[in-house]
């Protein structure tokens, strides 16, 4: 009964926070990825690159300041799609900036730097900040990463929970909502303790994991996650080793050299968009149960594969779903001894 009690212990504390949290007091500057933004006032029009800024302010109650939004892996949570579906969709991908600027934001937040960064896809912060735009990089994209090494980025340092819960208490303050932030991290802090406590550590302690994400094309190297991002950060979390020893975010690694690893588990993304033919799991799992390389895998022969949305591999509130669904699945399989 410990558990529930924890989270529930957890929870009372952010609803008690409810009374307590200080209003935010205007001009408001935040340390924003190097940069300082100073906000007059709430902004009221928000457009949002990245379905885990989205789903954030959902969850912060302000799904009705946003006017539109693009980069999107999954299909939203279905207890956001009422508020989801009012929200204009720029692109399921990288929108224009022409696209955002349209909608006259008064701010726009951006999942990943290479969106709206010095090499931005859809523009630059400073082309944003000549029209007074504010834009707020998510800090867990920036912070001990650099994006300009990589097609998906280096990571420095290794990734940490800390820059989500950062990501929350910063919009939440910008917004005057802290007592909803507070409880929001209280609950997501709630649920890690709750989906690694019953794991068998010592069961674990020998095994290994790939994440593949996707492939450019399913005759080439696939796209899997490398050391210190975040499905690294889940594998150590709950004990397992990477096979990847790339720093990058989401470097390409040969199956050849995937297969001699020979990973325990097989962790691949589900998700909606339609940009390789990867991006589809039926053909991930047709082409790991048919190639001649990977056929032969312990991770395959054993179906010690687990489905996971590709929005949970990413440092978003899905993660900590993401989290949740490793823990329960790797419970259940039987283990080499």
């Amino acid at each position: 009964m410990l558990l529930p009690r924890l989270v529930t212990l957890i929870s009372g504390l952010g609803l008690s926070a409810l009374a307590q949290a200080a209003p935010t007091h205007y001009p408001l500057t935040v340390e924003n990825c190097g940069t300082p933004l100073t906000f007059q006032h709430a902004p009221s029009r928000i457009v949002t690159i990245g379905q885990a800024d989205s789903e954030m302010f959902y969850a912060l109650g302000l799904g009705d300041k946003l006017v539109g939004t693009s980069l999107w892996f999954n299909d939203v949570l279905p207890k956001y799609k009422a508020q989801n579906d009012k929200v204009e969709r720029l692109a399921d991908n990288d929108p224009s900036f022409e696209a955002v600027i349209g909608k006259r934001p008064e701010l726009v937040t951006a999942q990943l730097e290479w969106m709206v960064g010095p090499q931005g896809v859809v523009g630059t912060r400073e082309q944003f900040q000549e029209l007074n735009i504010p834009t707020y990089l998510m800090p867990s994209d920036c912070e001990g990463k650099d994006n300009l090494v990589g097609a998906d980025g280096t990571r420095l340092q290794p990734f940490t929970l800390d820059t989500v819960y950062k990501s929350i208490n910063q919009l939440a303050e910008i917004f005057d909502v802290q007592a909803r932030g507070e409880q929001l991290n209280a609950e997501l802090k709630a649920r890690v303790a709750t989906s690694t406590a019953a794991l068998n550590r010592d069961a674990l302690k020998h095994t290994s994991a790939l994440f593949w994400f996707s492939s450019a094309d399913l005759d080439i190297d696939p796209y899997v996650a490398g050391r210190k991002g975040i499905p690294d950060f889940m594998l150590n979390t709950l004990g397992v080793r990477n096979v990847v020893a790339s720093d990058e975010e989401w470097p390409t690694v040969g199956w050849e050299t995937i297969a001699k690893a020979n990973p325990t588990f097989l962790i691949i993304a589900r998700m909606d968009r339609r940009r390789f033919p990867a991006d589809d799991y039926q053909k991930k799992l047709e082409f790991l149960r048919t190639d001649p390389v990977t056929r032969n895998m312990d991770a395959v022969r054993h179906n010690r594969i687990i489905i996971l949305d590709a929005h949970a591999m990413q440092a978003s509130l899905r993660m900590f779903d993401g989290l949740e669904t490793l823990a329960t699945a790797i419970n259940r399989f039987d283990l080499p001894k």
